[in-house]
């Protein structure tokens, strides 16, 4: 059973999440916080396997709250995804580099958020297709130079498939999609990611896709 706690400051959105993962057979709601300081504070007693993080919450927002629990709570212990209205919300990758593993817009349904629990949980990173555009439209404004060497050199270490894979993820196809295109299984698509991740030494999707980004990976 994953366990699950919600850290949003608006009732019905913490509603409508609970209503969700409560239905799912093999997931469950087992705390709720308003803002970050009581997730923080909660985080002891209720043991989450994974927090659903807002970004914008009063007292700490969703970024220092994330750093906080890094801070005692590695991401094998408890994983973090970020919620965000992409469209409003900068902190994409204050978010990544405080330790988020990953990122959905509130506005996902029910299967995808379902979906990317559990891919999370099992040591994977969501990343919508609108969190993708996100965060390379925040690593774009961020990079000085067009192409980091570094990461162009660790980019190099992917095989052809798992470079396919990461093109395909940089453009916010999720591993149905990338499945479709590259026409091999979802799990398959699913190997190559982690194998990907695994390789440059990061945790989660989005690092993953800021990283090829530096390298030269563009949509």
């Amino acid at each position: 059973m994953i366990a699950v706690m919600l850290a949003d400051d608006q009732e019905m959105i913490r509603v409508g999440l609970r209503t969700i993962i409560d239905a799912q057979p093999d997931m469950r709601v087992v705390a709720e916080a308003t803002d970050g300081l009581a997730a923080v504070r909660a985080l002891e007693m209720a043991k989450p396997d994974v927090i659903l993080m807002d970004l914008r919450m009063p007292g700490i927002d969703g970024v220092e709250a994330t750093r906080r629990i890094r801070h005692g709570h590695p991401a094998h212990q408890v994983r973090i995804v970020v919620l965000t209205t992409f469209d409003q919300d900068q902190n994409v990758l204050a978010a990544i580099k405080a330790g988020a593993n990953g990122f959905l817009s509130k506005g996902v349904s029910p299967h995808e958020l379902a979906n990317a629990i559990t891919e999370v949980y099992e040591g994977g990173g969501a990343l919508s297709a609108n969190a993708a555009r996100a965060v390379i439209g925040h690593v774009a404004d961020d990079n000085s130079t067009p192409i980091d060497p570094e990461a162009a050199r660790q980019l190099d270490y992917l095989t052809a498939r798992e470079t396919d894979a990461l093109q395909a993820a940089v453009r916010g196809l999720d591993n149905q999609q990338i499945a479709d295109e590259l026409f091999i299984s979802p799990l398959t698509a699913k190997t190559h990611i982690n194998r990907a991740m695994t390789k440059l030494g990061v945790s989660d999707r989005a690092a993953l896709i800021a990283l090829a980004y530096k390298g030269g990976i563009r949509p």
